[in-house]
């Protein structure tokens, strides 16, 4: 089936407004297949596409469902980030504070327009840590192809779960992020058998300069992706863990090494139940078609 109205949002552009992940936003149509959504990522050439529905659930969230060309997600960051952009925009508002719910959790969203695009945050949730097993960690970490001398120096691969588990693997600096060279095929058999959504790796923040990251994902079929927001959450959540602090909030920059220069922001503070993460990005909403 055809998709008549695809707006295409770029999500989680840096600050001069540059690269973002290229994300389709669409009105859901009851009709269609999940095969049918998931060609509209793929049409696109995008990593994942994004659904509305039509109206509000019974706990008063607005549906959103996203899709890869291979598999619907339990949730998107940076998915989340153009499809409330896009819900903005449908209206004369400013700011739109409003409830999202996806992967059978809601939670509250805020759009706001600026002068170099949209702003969004959303509330993350929850995020777990965890050690991961020995040859959990050994699986994956083999798979990336670090050398001797990539690994971060004080910190260790952690499991980070804001639902889906993933593995955060801290790297020495930007140079060693840059040499990662992930062996596909075993990254993705290595994810599947230890059930993690993929792998993040980082360069953690020093001074006032930002993260830098990359975050595989190929057993859900994107290889690397632009901007993964979700996982960008989970970083702040491991500073604010090992640090004893009350907040903290740090800015990750990603999508470099696919000509798609893009920025997360992202803070962590405790809660009664554990560390909650918000996080959020700037959106620039082209023409539909």
């Amino acid at each position: 089936m055809s998709w008549p109205d695809v707006t295409v949002v770029d999500a989680c552009v840096r600050r001069d407004g540059r690269g973002g992940s290229a994300t389709p936003v669409t009105d859901d149509d009851p009709a269609a297949t999940d095969a049918d959504r998931r060609a509209v990522a793929a049409a696109d050439g995008t990593s994942h596409a994004a659904f509305l529905g039509p109206g509000r659930t019974p706990d008063d969230g607005w549906p959103v469902r996203f899709f890869t060309a291979t598999a619907e997600l339990s949730g998107c960051g940076h998915g989340t980030i153009a499809a409330q952009a896009v819900r903005l925009t449908r209206t004369a508002l400013g700011e739109l504070n409003d409830r999202q719910h996806t992967g059978g959790r809601t939670f509250d969203t805020v759009a706001i327009r600026r002068p170099a695009g949209i702003e969004v945050w959303f509330d993350q949730g929850l995020v777990a840590l965890r050690h991961p097993a020995p040859d959990e960690r050994a699986a994956i970490v083999a798979a990336l192809g670090l050398t001797a001398d990539d690994p971060h120096p004080t910190d260790a691969p952690l499991i980070a779960a804001p639902g889906v588990p993933r593995m955060l693997v801290p790297v020495h600096d930007r140079s060693a992020l840059l040499r990662v060279h992930p062996h596909l095929g075993r990254l993705t058999a290595a994810c599947q058998w230890y059930g993690l959504l993929g792998c993040f790796v980082y360069a953690p923040p020093v001074g006032d300069r930002p993260g830098a990251a990359r975050m595989f994902t190929p057993a859900i079929g994107v290889d690397e992706d632009v901007a993964n927001a979700n996982s960008t959450g989970c970083p702040a959540a491991h500073l604010l863990d090992t640090t004893g602090a009350q907040t903290v909030a740090i800015e990750v920059e990603q999508g470099d090494t696919l000509g798609r220069p893009a920025g997360v922001l992202t803070s962590a503070r405790r809660g009664p139940a554990g560390i909650t993460t918000r996080v959020g990005g700037l959106a620039l909403v082209r023409d539909g078609h």
